[in-house]
């Protein structure tokens, strides 16, 4: 019999884990090795178990962030390959965590048609992106670094039609993102400038003068 493809699972709702779980260990030749519900638990479990395939959610709460644990799951397991699973639809997301080392990303909706693959192709030393996603990704601009306190290109543009008055709702409209990740990147925005009100951000905006760009 041959070797099954050994995979953590991390994700911090367990019913979503107990349904994966089902998915994957019902696929020939896959097996479920740990789960974990953090990122922290994440890295133990990959130290602990060096998996072939570790599949991370890139919206866990805690420290580290997902992103930022995906360059050091080499040092835990050299050989572990890491798969993304998200909601995230925006192809920033799935730029940030390829860059960082991950070889899949899967959204979630799709994920009985495309984890099983995604997890195969990792294990074989391929990369799998989502069809429509890596259309997006690839038609996106290239991304710039001129935001302000380092805030990416994507933020920049959330901010300033926060600015101009518009709903997560209407900014997702506009930028073709769910509201869930307008959601995600006004967190982002007022994280790293450390305000949170509408009034604080507008008056930021007009600050950096981004609404002259509007």
């Amino acid at each position: 019999m041959p070797v099954p493809i050994r995979i953590v699972l991390a994700d911090d709702h367990a019913v979503v884990r107990a349904g994966l779980r089902l998915l994957l260990d019902g696929e020939e030749g896959l097996e479920v090795v740990a789960e974990a519900g953090d990122v922290d638990g994440a890295l133990r479990a990959v130290l602990g178990h060096k998996p072939d395939v570790l599949v991370l959610d890139l919206n866990m709460p805690g420290e580290p962030s997902s992103l930022d644990a995906i360059p050091q799951i080499p040092e835990r397991s050299p050989a572990t390959r890491t798969v993304i699973l998200t909601m995230q639809e925006d192809p920033e997301y799935a730029r940030h965590a390829l860059r960082a080392g991950a070889v899949g990303y899967v959204l979630k909706e799709a994920a009985d048609g495309e984890l099983v693959e995604a997890v195969r192709r990792a294990a074989a030393g391929e990369t799998y992106l989502n069809p429509s996603l890596g259309a997006k990704l690839a038609a996106a601009p290239p991304e710039t670094s001129g935001g302000p306190d380092g805030l990416s290109q994507r933020e920049v543009e959330v901010l300033r039609l926060i600015a101009l008055g518009h709903t997560n709702t209407e900014i997702g409209e506009q930028l073709f993102l769910s509201v869930r990740t307008v959601e995600t990147h006004r967190a982002h925005v007022q994280q790293k400038l450390g305000r949170t009100s509408r009034a604080e951000l507008v008056r930021y905006a007009l600050d950096h003068k981004l609404l002259d760009e509007a």
